[in-house]
């Protein structure tokens, strides 16, 4: 695939909103099969679409990038076959892969998260005032007439209605059902109270009069005031990456070749801070019109990353367990491989890399 082909497949799913890495090798020492300027994309359940190399480079790319998708962060990934001390340092990950074929590879992954959407309704000078700064801080705001039938998305971080009027209970109904995250009413302290009144609910789950106390009086002012509002009572949607918890840069010696060792789940972290952590994976709600239509759509909040990782029994590389990983049976048990030689090697005599006890 083409690096331009490749760009517009980023483009693609950053318009649908999907999590990815994209990896860029930025620096060769060869011999290897892969040039400074190749790159690939890497989505949450694994798999690569572009070249940074073999397989081996690709299992641990693969492995890495699994965990950036936990923060949001960036890291520069150095691959080698020395026998270099693996490690983490800030913005730098060492991985030794005994299976290279002699040279070593630089690679540079950037996790990209959708930013956090947020969902305004109405055509206010306080909406539109929301868009446009909402937007420049790097947020993902849309902005919908009020009376239009509308599908929520179920990673949808924030919804404010602006409309001053019209259906604002079915909206705020709606909004409730889905579990949002953060929910505001612009509207004076008097018609908040009328309208918290109908749809049964506190200004603790519905923000209204919108917004922090700041003293706002311009449209500009008022959005300001709610996008302060909605950091200080969710930072978890903030528009920047989290910061990544500290992990081990090598499994635990104790682990038995081919089993199974936890990692943090990616789905998991990455839906905190989209905002739709404890969410059904399987809300959306379809609201709006003269109606109030209200209907369930099954949908799926993240594609399901994986949560554990496995060494190679041949090359005692750390890879990730995915659908489409590596594996072979033996004796009622799995092993998984960073590439295709190491599985060979096990399926002609596993007993050779197995401990005697296994």
């Amino acid at each position: 695939m083409r690096r331009s082909e490749l760009m517009s497949r980023a483009e693609d799913l950053r318009l649908a909103r999907t999590p990815y890495v994209l990896a860029t090798v930025v620096r060769v020492q060869r011999p290897t099969s892969a040039k400074a300027g190749d790159c690939a994309l890497m989505l949450a359940d694994g798999t690569l679409d572009g070249f940074i190399g073999g397989d081996c480079a690709e299992s641990t790319v693969r492995l890495q990038g699994l965990r950036l998708l936990e923060t949001g962060a960036s890291t520069l990934l150095r691959i080698t076959p020395e026998p270099e001390s693996q490690r983490e340092e800030e913005g730098l990950v060492v991985v030794n892969n005994p299976c290279l074929s002699g040279g070593s590879l630089e690679i540079f992954l950037e996790a990209m998260l959708p930013a956090p959407l947020i969902y305004v309704f109405g055509d206010s000078p306080v909406a539109r005032a929301l868009e446009t700064i909402g937007n420049a801080a790097g947020y993902d705001v849309r902005t919908h007439p009020v009376d239009r039938i509308t599908t929520l998305p179920p990673d949808v971080s924030a919804v404010v209605v602006a409309s001053h009027g019209g259906d604002e209970e079915h909206l705020l109904e709606a909004a409730l059902h889905a579990q949002v995250p953060y929910l505001a009413l612009v509207a004076s302290h008097k018609r908040g109270d009328a309208v918290l009144a109908s749809v049964n609910a506190t200004r603790e789950r519905i923000h209204t009069p919108a917004g922090l106390d700041i003293g706002a009086r311009t449209a500009p002012e008022v959005a300001i005031s709610i996008l302060a509002e909605l950091i200080a009572h969710t930072p978890h949607i903030a528009a920047h990456p989290v910061e990544p918890a500290d992990s081990p840069a090598t499994p635990s010696p104790a682990t038995v070749p081919g089993s199974a060792a936890p990692v943090a789940a990616t789905p998991a972290v990455v839906a905190e801070r989209l905002g739709v952590a404890g969410r059904t994976a399987t809300a959306g709600v379809r609201f709006g019109g003269p109606g109030g239509l209200m209907e369930s759509a099954a949908r799926r909040v993240l594609p399901m990353a994986p949560n554990e990782t496995a060494i190679d029994p041949v090359c005692r590389m750390e890879v990730a367990i995915t659908a489409t990983a590596l594996r072979a049976e033996h004796a009622g048990r799995s092993y998984y491989f960073c590439a295709s030689g190491c599985k060979a090697s096990f399926v002609k005599d596993p007993d050779a890399y197995l401990p005697s006890h296994a």
